[in-house]
C-alpha cells in the first residue's frame, strides 16, 4: 500500500487584504475566513487571549 504524504487534506485557502488587530493594532495581511465588516478581526496572540476557555474535565 502506498503512503499518502498529504493524508486528504487540502491546503487552507486565505483570504488577503490589510486588516488591524483591534486589540493591539497589529497589521493583518491574511485570514483563513472572509472577515464580516461589522466584526472585530483579532490577531493570532490576541484571539488566543479572548477566545473562551475550553473545560476538557469530564
Amino acid at each position: 500500500m502506498a503512503f499518502d504524504s498529504d493524508r486528504g487534506f487540502k491546503p487552507r485557502e486565505t483570504v488577503k487584504g490589510d486588516w488591524k488587530c483591534a486589540d493591539c493594532g497589529v497589521a493583518i495581511t491574511e485570514l483563513p475566513f472572509e472577515p464580516a465588516q461589522d466584526r472585530p478581526i483579532y490577531c493570532k496572540e490576541c484571539w488566543a487571549k479572548r477566545r473562551p476557555k475550553r473545560d476538557f474535565s469530564r
